[in-house]
């Protein structure tokens, strides 16, 4: 019997690590003997659902056996090894214990913080933490609320809520998660896995077909959303980061290049090509997909919905039936 049930819900602790690490389980029996047979399959559920949008709890198999699930799926992971996996896994998960640690108290957050290198200190209802640290986190959050220059600062800290710092703390989390894979795993580990790897390679191998576009940009097949934001930077409008951030994403997915972004960037009163094109090229580089409708929604950034918004739940989708509709031929 699992003697805290914190370390099923963080398995990516120090705490949980030891603990599985004493249970001295051999790592075949692990993999193979029936008796942790769940535990595969989670592991492996785990993975798919992180690809999918994120992991559901299971409230229906032993604690232990969803702690031992954690290593599982990171050998998964690692086997597969794929870039767009691992960050996506790693959001995933820190995403899922996100809504735990709005259950915990302040002291639990304050050393979930220290152990993923973070130095909150505790500050009215919520806390302070120094402003270099802040940027650390913050400066991957596209809400003008996160901008340094919107903060409140008391003696070159940043005033924070519970929220806002169990916010950064999921950053912290994805961080330490991303970071540590892939694992070197032996070939005979994932061979032992294979049906599971399998498994995770299709769901994979279809999330990334759904959202790749080839062909050349098809502008008349934008969505109204895409359409408005370029626009307004071509008109010299100054654009919120969300939906720079959401311009520049879409037009990297379905395939222009960074120094065509740019170039459209380029009519923004504010354009600075070299801090434009870092930009451009860390989502490049980075692989992100477009937001979806409901993201565009909350930001404000839906903008002349047509007839086509209310069948379809992504802008990438968008683009994808109008580019059929005017006969261009797509992968999809």
């Amino acid at each position: 019997m699992i003697p805290d049930p914190h370390l099923a819900t963080y398995p990516f602790t120090s705490d949980a690590t030891a603990y599985v690490r004493d249970l001295e389980i051999p790592i075949p029996d692990l993999l193979e003997k029936h008796v942790y047979a769940r535990a595969r399959r989670r592991g492996m559920d785990r993975v798919i659902q992180a690809i999918e949008g994120g992991i559901k709890s299971n409230t229906e198999i032993p604690p232990e056996l969803e702690l031992l699930s954690y290593p599982i799926a990171r050998m998964i992971v690692s086997c597969i090894d794929d870039d767009y996996l691992i960050r996506r896994y790693a959001l995933a998960e820190a995403k899922t214990v996100h809504e735990s640690l709005g259950t915990e108290p302040r002291d639990f957050l304050i050393a979930m913080g220290q152990e993923f290198g973070m130095h909150p200190t505790p500050y009215d209802q919520g806390f302070t933490m120094h402003f270099a640290e802040y940027v650390r986190y913050a400066n991957r959050m596209h809400a003008p609320v996160w901008k340094l220059v919107n903060r409140r600062l008391y003696h070159g800290s940043v005033l924070l809520s519970m929220r806002e710092f169990r916010r950064l703390l999921q950053e912290a989390i994805r961080d330490h998660i991303q970071q540590d894979l892939p694992l070197a795993v032996p070939p005979e580990i994932c061979d032992a896995l294979s049906r599971y790897v399998d498994g995770v390679r299709e769901s994979l191998g279809a999330r990334k077909t759904e959202f790749e576009i080839e062909g050349a940009v098809e502008p008349d097949a934008f969505p109204p959303c895409i359409a408005h934001a370029i626009a307004m930077l071509q008109a010299g409008a100054n654009l919120p980061h969300s939906a720079r951030f959401a311009a520049t994403s879409f037009l990297l997915n379905i395939g222009m290049d960074v120094d065509g972004i740019i170039r459209i960037f380029g009519g923004s009163p504010d354009f600075d090509e070299t801090r434009t094109r870092y930009q451009v090229e860390h989502i490049s580089g980075s692989e992100y997909t477009a937001p979806g409708c409901d993201t565009m929604k909350t930001y404000g950034n839906c903008t002349g919905a047509d007839g086509l918004c209310t069948r379809i739940k992504h802008p990438l989708n968008y683009y994808r039936i109008k580019r059929r509709g005017q006969g261009v031929v797509s992968k999809a």
